[in-house]
């Protein structure tokens, strides 16, 4: 049986409906099932819905065979862990945003509001920019507003909560999208299973892409 970790959400259903395209059907993802172990016996795969920040962590440990998780996720986490395909959806960035017409003072460090500490501290550390961090877990784009800091480190999809509350993109770090990452151990155990499974989604996602 190979595990495959989904993530909870809008994210997970997309995963699922892509791999039910290519032939691995599971009738409970489809139910109001409540149940977090779902089998589709006949593929002889089960399913672990988990919380999308929990992913990569089921997959490190051998819970999990394969998984999707967002770039974002993994870049945070440093999961030891294989990254086998881009699956070309849940497409944004991760970026630095500040208030309209900020103007860094670059004598003093700069102070980072953000959910991803560790992705933070490598890009500005790239930049051998100074900077003291607070770690938030939501309502992120406040910091700045209430003076808590200079600037914040996001997730940015449609740039639409920036621009409501007068912030704006000011450097780019790095763009983020749905990743199929897979088990070290799994790989050389059920290396036949996954490697069929990486081989379909990416001919499927070439096909998707032919027809955009």
């Amino acid at each position: 049986m190979l595990n495959i970790a989904l993530p909870k959400g809008r994210l997970g259903d997309k995963v699922y409906t892509l791999f039910k395209s290519l032939g691995y059907d599971c009738e409970a993802m489809e139910k109001d099932d409540r149940r977090l172990v779902l089998t589709d016996e006949n593929s002889n795969i089960s399913y672990l819905l988990v919380k999308p920040s929990d992913v990569a962590i089921y997959v490190e440990h051998g819970a999990a065979d394969v998984g999707v998780v967002g770039k974002d996720v993994l870049l945070e986490g440093e999961n030891d862990v294989y990254e086998l395909l881009d699956l070309d959806f849940g497409k944004c960035r991760m970026a630095e945003a500040a208030p309209v017409g900020f103007h860094e003072d670059i004598q003093r460090p700069l102070c980072v509001a953000t959910k991803y500490p560790n992705i933070a501290k490598k890009f500005y550390a790239g930049l051998s920019r100074e900077i003291e961090v607070i770690k938030l877990n939501g309502s992120i784009e406040l910091a700045p507003l209430l003076q808590l800091s200079d600037v914040i480190v996001d997730i940015v999809e449609t740039g639409t909560t920036l621009k409501q509350n007068d912030l704006e993109v000011t450097r780019e770090i790095v763009p983020v999208s749905a990743r199929f990452i897979a088990n070290k151990a799994s790989m050389k155990f059920k290396d036949q299973q996954i490697k069929e499974l990486t081989q379909k989604l990416a001919e499927e996602i070439q096909r998707r892409r032919t027809q955009k």
